[in-house]
């Protein structure tokens, strides 16, 4: 049996939010390798801090909802393209698929990002964290 990912023993990872902060420059994946992360392919860990910064960062909802899009984009547009009837019904038809699919992304986005950090190597629970330390920074600063 063949062993994906890393191994979690209960004890904090190494890799945290503190170590990701003092680590070097903040790398960017290319457009290939974003859209196959948008799918749910993993990163390199050479671009861990940047999904660290995807997942947490103040636009992190915007950020989980262009891939949600993205990812029900080839589907919205076949039922458009290939759904026998009017225009008007496919349109519809679309247009209630894609809302019923943003709706079940929103429901599932936490737990969605936790499991794209885990896969990047950071120990379940740093997502929270990382943006608890955000709000109470910028609390700080008000």
């Amino acid at each position: 049996m063949s062993d994906r990912g890393p191994r979690f023993s209960g004890r904090p990872s190494d890799r945290d939010v503190g170590a990701a902060k003092r680590g070097g420059q903040r790398r960017r994946p290319t457009v290939w390798q974003w859209i196959r992360y948008s799918c749910g392919a993993g990163l390199p860990p050479s671009l861990s801090q940047w999904v660290l910064h995807d997942t947490t960062g103040p636009t992190w909802w915007l950020r989980h909802l262009s891939r949600s899009i993205l990812q029900m984009a080839p589907l919205v547009a076949a039922v458009i393209l290939f759904l026998p009837g009017p225009i008007d019904l496919r349109l519809y038809t679309a247009l209630l698929g894609f809302l019923t699919g943003l709706m079940c992304s929103v429901f599932f986005m936490w737990g969605i990002t936790e499991h794209r950090l885990v896969k990047a190597g950071f120990a379940p629970g740093v997502a929270e964290q990382a943006r608890e330390e955000r709000v109470s920074a910028h609390r700080r600063l008000q």
